[in-house]
């Protein structure tokens, strides 16, 4: 397998930040505006991870979004970028459909994460694509029990059948159905997510060593 750019792709799975419509969760603790900014601030972030691993190691680079259109997005986060809207469904077909069409478009390795894990690294994400030149999956487990990456290297639609999404039990499945369809499983460190107000120190230590990011 070669490590030309046209065979690897990293997919950032995102949402516009429009108030009152992302990070609900943490709507009564910060505001829907205060959601919507941490929204931004974190997207922006772990996108400023992905392009300095594209600095580093070959890949091409897709975000795929919710809310908003192409010209918001575009608007937001640049015009260099490729988008694409995340479709119809649960989070399983969107997941589903993205690595189904990178793969038919002739990527060999494909690695999507959220915009929700500040401790996503350059250094995190090479491991991700190097693990799958001997493994099927690479699987990047959260502390609250789902995933914050995943990678394969043929389009795998079982994993993303019958799981219980936005719950603890998101990984476990997943890995149960890998393990079921005799997978060769790889797992990178287990990081949290910033879902939840008590999450919230994770975002926070992120912002005090980044003297470029404000909190929302």
């Amino acid at each position: 397998m070669t490590d030309d750019i046209s065979y690897n792709r990293l997919i950032l799975f995102t949402r516009h930040p429009e108030p009152g419509r992302t990070k609900t969760r943490l709507i009564p603790h910060l505001g829907a505006e205060g959601a919507a900014a941490l929204q931004r601030q974190m997207t922006e972030y772990v996108l400023t991870q992905v392009l300095k691993t594209s600095s580093q190691f070959p890949l091409s680079v897709e975000v795929r979004f919710e809310g908003g259109n192409l010209a918001c997005m575009q608007a937001w986060l640049g015009r260099e970028l490729a988008y694409r809207s995340q479709g119809e469904g649960d989070l399983g077909d969107r997941l589903t459909c993205a690595f189904q069409q990178g793969f038919e478009a002739g990527m060999e390795r494909i690695v999507i994460i959220g915009s929700d894990c500040p401790g996503i690294t350059p250094l995190l994400l090479i491991q991700a694509f190097n693990h799958l030149q001997q493994n099927d999956v690479v699987l990047g487990p959260a502390e609250d029990g789902g995933y914050y990456l995943i990678g394969l290297r043929q389009a795998q639609p079982a994993l993303f059948k019958q799981i219980a999404w936005s719950t603890e039990e998101v990984f476990q499945q997943t890995d149960a159905i890998a393990q079921q369809q005799g997978l060769a499983v790889a797992y990178l460190d287990r990081l949290s997510d910033v879902d939840r107000p008590e999450d919230l120190s994770n975002w926070e230590a992120v912002c005090s060593t980044t003297s470029q990011l404000r909190e929302p």
